[in-house]
């Protein structure tokens, strides 16, 4: 089987531009030529990115976790970004990029490198709308738009100029995108406002009904839910994740907000700016949630509850009631952060002095 680079590297760049772009300060390496013993100055250009281990020249690597210390030390890349405490762990050979933050300055580089794999771009490589798609006469689309085979356009939906619309992906009627977005394949967006860009991963579900029943002594009685979900620009929104709409206010999703795979959001739910939801987790109907508020993986938030600005909510928590702006809580039900460490070794020492009857 043939190599493939589904990510093509847009050019390659200098040192000194990477450096310039992501902020850092040059530290030179050398390499020792093998066969004359001399000192061989690194490659001029970087041409790819790699993890430590797998590292060549050419490449580009990053370290800020003491877990690779090993791997840091067989790094044989061209550069490697890393904090000024660290250069002593840096092979002699690999020339070091000084930062503060190394992740982030290996995602700016990254982006200048592999512009393609910022967003998800046509499957059919194609330019226009697809003779295959299904665009609604009424339907209004701006210049520059992409629409890959079996996608489905309802009338009176307007989508601006250079959003990508995914294959088999259907975008409902009076539904708004706006410009430089891009929308999976298989993914459905109705009763949705979207803004600018915005990226829906393959899979996710937007503005469908929200769960609301009335009970009675007969079952449960069907809610109309007749509000809508409202995506602000530069939002990412997961593989499969579903967001409902609301029943008599809007489902909102705050600007830059950062949604993983597999994540619910419920109806009537408001969700600030600049949030990060991890994976798996779940938002119960008409919960607010502030700015700059971070839910770990499989987290779990019951309805009408409000989170506070800057709270932030650990993996596999149960949340009951509301969290105070800056708070840190976990466990279930949730509660504030260090209590929760504290029982847990609490309840780990007890296990461990209790003698087996």
């Amino acid at each position: 089987m043939s190599a493939v680079a589904f990510f093509p590297l847009a050019q390659p760049a200098s040192l000194s531009e990477i450096a310039e772009i992501s902020g850092a300060d040059i530290r030179a390496g050398s390499r020792r030529d093998a066969a004359s013993g001399e000192l061989v100055p690194p490659p001029p250009l970087i041409i790819g990115i790699a993890p430590l281990d797998w590292s060549r020249p050419g490449d580009l690597c990053f370290y800020d976790n003491p877990r690779y210390r090993n791997a840091l030390s067989e790094c044989r890349a061209t550069a490697c970004f890393l904090r000024e405490r660290h250069l002593a762990l840096l092979p002699p050979a690999v020339v070091a990029l000084v930062v503060d933050d190394p992740q982030r300055a290996m995602t700016l580089a990254t982006a200048h490198l592999f512009p393609e794999a910022l967003r998800p771009g046509s499957l059919f490589h194609s330019s226009g709308v697809s003779p295959g798609a299904a665009v609604h006469p009424e339907a209004r689309l701006e210049p520059g738009v992409v629409v890959d085979p079996g996608a489905v356009i309802g009338p009176g939906a307007e989508i601006g100029a250079g959003t990508m619309i995914g294959p088999q992906t259907v975008i409902g009627p009076n539904v708004r995108i706006g410009r430089d977005c891009s929308i999976g394949a298989h993914a459905s967006v109705t009763h949705a406002l979207i803004g600018d860009r915005v990226i829906i991963h393959p899979g996710a579900r937007i503005g469908q009904d929200g769960f609301g029943f009335a009970p009675t002594r007969e079952g449960y009685v069907k809610t109309p839910q007749i509000g809508r979900v409202v995506v602000q620009d530069d939002v990412e929104i997961g593989a499969n994740t579903t967001i409902d709409r609301g029943a008599s206010r809007d489902t909102i999703i705050g600007e830059g907000t950062k949604i993983d795979n597999l994540v619910q959001i419920g109806h009537n739910v408001v969700i600030g700016r600049f949030c990060a939801i991890i994976a798996q987790s779940g938002v119960a109907g008409s919960c607010e949630i502030g700015d700059f508020v971070a839910l770990g993986g499989q987290s779990a938030v019951a309805g009408h509850l409000a989170i506070g600005e800057g709270a932030a909510v650990a993996a596999k928590s149960g949340v009951m009631r509301d969290v105070p702006a800056g708070q840190r809580v976990g466990g279930a039900p949730a509660r504030p952060l260090r209590r929760f460490l504290r029982g847990a070794a609490l309840l780990d020492r007890l296990a461990r002095t209790t003698k087996p009857t």
